[in-house]
């Protein structure tokens, strides 16, 4: 009866360390991709969201962030965009009208955006933008996009500024 106890608890053991854990897939992405992807995940979906919502782009950064910790892979692409209201916009029908554009295209909403008025959050394909007023500046707009972590890059050494990336967004409001 102990053999059997013993024998049917190491195959427990041995099956359960089949399953991934998240740990595992942060770890070892499925499918991982390179820098240059990673940027025209987040280039391209902030794009799409400046041109369907005719945002007036104030400036816009990019970077590398990691999805562990501060340093370590997997990273993901990551834009912060500022944009300028229409004059005599109101925040309450604005930023709502943003959000049916993007839905219109093929965005899927999420939840709010936490502690910011007039925020939400929307996914498509690759990528999720947190889009809301900014609090010192109700004449500002911020739009946040975030790739997926599957850059195995190591970038541990790199700088961690953000790149401007102001010119790859026309002024279109």
């Amino acid at each position: 009866m102990l053999t059997v106890s013993l024998l049917l608890g190491g195959a427990f053991l041995a099956v359960d360390r089949l399953h991934a854990t998240p740990a595992d897939v942060l770890d070892h992405p499925a499918d991982p991709i390179g820098d240059d992807q990673t940027r025209a995940q987040v280039i391209d979906a902030a794009r799409q969201v400046v041109t369907v919502a005719r945002l007036n782009t104030s400036s816009a950064g990019y970077a590398l962030m990691s999805c562990k910790d501060r340093f370590d892979p997997p990273y993901q692409g990551a834009v912060y965009l500022t944009f300028a209201l229409p004059a005599g916009a109101r925040a309450f029908s604005y930023f709502p009208a943003i959000v049916r554009a993007l839905r219109a295209r093929g965005w899927t909403q999420g939840l709010p955006a936490n502690d910011h008025a007039f925020g939400t959050t929307l996914s498509k394909d690759d990528a999720t933008a947190v889009i809301y007023r900014q609090n010192e500046d109700p004449g500002l707009g911020i739009v946040r996009v975030y790739g997926q972590c599957r850059d195995m890059h190591d970038h541990t050494d790199d700088a961690t500024a953000w790149t401007d990336v102001t010119d790859e967004f026309a002024k279109t409001g």
